[in-house]
Parts: structure tokens; C-alpha cells; sequence
């Protein structure tokens, strides 16, 4: 049963960047889609983006040109470069798998915490 594990997260000052790493165990999760969703209390979950298990990525427009979705097949790991941050960035990030983007997840990790403020 493929398990997947957030880390990463922390503070940040609006401007600066975080990896968030999602390492993958129990099977290989190259055959999967891995997205990065964002959690704030009170609104609805968002899909920040998304890679294929051909590779092709994809972004939610809030964040386009400023995340970057990347992966390690050797390490098994799915990484998210966050870059010039801002406060609406301040979220419970969690990665999840499923057959394609936009598919129904299969698995999900426990989240890691990103907070950006001055």
C-alpha cells in the first residue's frame, strides 16, 4: 500500500522560498499522479499542482510561475518549490496520489505546516 510522508514546512518571511518534500513508500509511486493540495481552515481544499506519472505537470494559476512540482524516481520523493511566497501561501500542505490529476486520491499524507508572514 503505497504511504506517503510530508516534510518540509515551516516560516517564512513573505518573498522567501520552502521545499516541501512527499517521499513515498510500500510501492513504487512512479506509476502514480502526485498532487500538492493546500488546506487553510474555513475554505476549501486547492489542488496547488500537480505531475503526472509521464512527468507533465500542472499549476492552479495562484501560484503559477512561482511553484515549481519536481520528483525523484530513484528517491521515490515528489518535491514542491515554493518561491517568492506570500501570505495567502499559509497552509497545510499535503501530498496525494491517484491515477492521474484530477482523479480521485488513493492516498494521502499527514501534512506539513507552511506559515508566511513578516
Amino acid at each position: 500500500q503505497l504511504q506517503l510522508v510530508e516534510s518540509g514546512g515551516g516560516s517564512v518571511q513573505p518573498g522567501g522560498s520552502l521545499r516541501l518534500s512527499c517521499a513515498a513508500s510500500g510501492v513504487t509511486f512512479s506509476s502514480y499522479a502526485i498532487t500538492w493540495i493546500r488546506q487553510v481552515p474555513g475554505t476549501e481544499r486547492e489542488a496547488v499542482s500537480c505531475i503526472t506519472s509521464s512527468g507533465s505537470t500542472n499549476y492552479a494559476d495562484s501560484v503559477k510561475g512561482r511553484f515549481a512540482i519536481s520528483r525523484d524516481i530513484a528517491k521515490n520523493t515528489v518535491f514542491l518549490q515554493m518561491n517568492s511566497v506570500k501570505p495567502e501561501d499559509t497552509g497545510l500542505y499535503f501530498c496525494a496520489a491517484a491515477w492521474g490529476c484530477g482523479y480521485d486520491y488513493r492516498s494521502w499524507g499527514q501534512g506539513t505546516q507552511v506559515t508566511v508572514s513578516s
